[in-house]
């Protein structure tokens, strides 16, 4: 095997080449190189012929140092760019990308054209508007809208079972009734709903969450 020097060889290329030289040196069996690597022997026995061929410079990648054939050429990004500057400045990626096709004759994707703006300095990438929310105002007067929503909790702490509350809340005035349930469904929901319009009477509307104990199943 020759000696020669690794060049731009990553760790991950080194460790395969340190396994393959045990076993050139007879240190492992193919099987033990295979299990080190994690690869086939089949994929061992590869690696070894061209290291045997080509020396220490095979273990290293075949595209190692080379331009992806995807990458555009240099010229044509400042040529893009000089462009964007003198024509296109007041155009978004997309419009300019299209403009650039139209009138220029140059075919690029509105994407790459967003990436090159922006590292240029020519473009600030946008953040996506978060949806704003609105505050409401809390009614008026009592009775106008009823809160009614459930809470889960060890209300009786150690002194009784686990519990869930279910509550009536005016929005105008928080004035609050309740009572204790098993736990949250539509017949405690019912029944404290049916307890409180008993007691205060039919309220204008209801708030209530998204809990499927209020939604009417398909």
């Amino acid at each position: 095997m020759k000696n020669q020097d690794i060049i731009m060889a990553s760790a991950k290329e080194l460790k395969r080449l340190h396994i393959v030289k045990m076993l050139f040196e007879k240190k492992i069996g193919q099987k033990e190189a295979a299990g080190l690597l994690d690869l086939s022997t089949r994929q061992v026995r590869r690696i070894a012929e061209r290291i045997k061929l080509e020396g220490n410079k095979a273990i290293v990648h075949k595209l190692r140092g080379k331009s992806s054939n995807r990458k555009k050429p240099l010229i044509l990004k400042e040529k893009v760019l000089d462009l964007y500057r003198t024509k296109y400045h007041d155009f978004g990626p997309t419009f300019a990308a299209e403009k650039l096709f139209d009138l220029d004759k140059i075919k690029i994707c509105d994407e790459t054209l967003r990436l090159w703006l922006i590292e240029a300095g020519l473009h600030k990438k946008r953040r996506k508007p978060r949806p704003h929310r609105l505050y409401r105002q809390r009614k008026h007067s009592f009775g106008e809208m009823l809160q009614v929503d459930g809470s889960d909790h060890a209300w009786f702490e150690d002194r009784g079972p686990k519990a869930c509350f279910m509550g009536c809340i005016d929005d105008a005035t928080n004035n609050v009734f309740g009572r204790f349930y098993t736990c949250e469904g539509t017949i405690p929901a019912m029944d404290c709903f049916y307890r409180y319009v008993q007691k205060y009477g039919l309220p204008v509307s209801v708030y209530i969450d998204k809990h499927a104990t209020y939604r009417l199943s398909s």
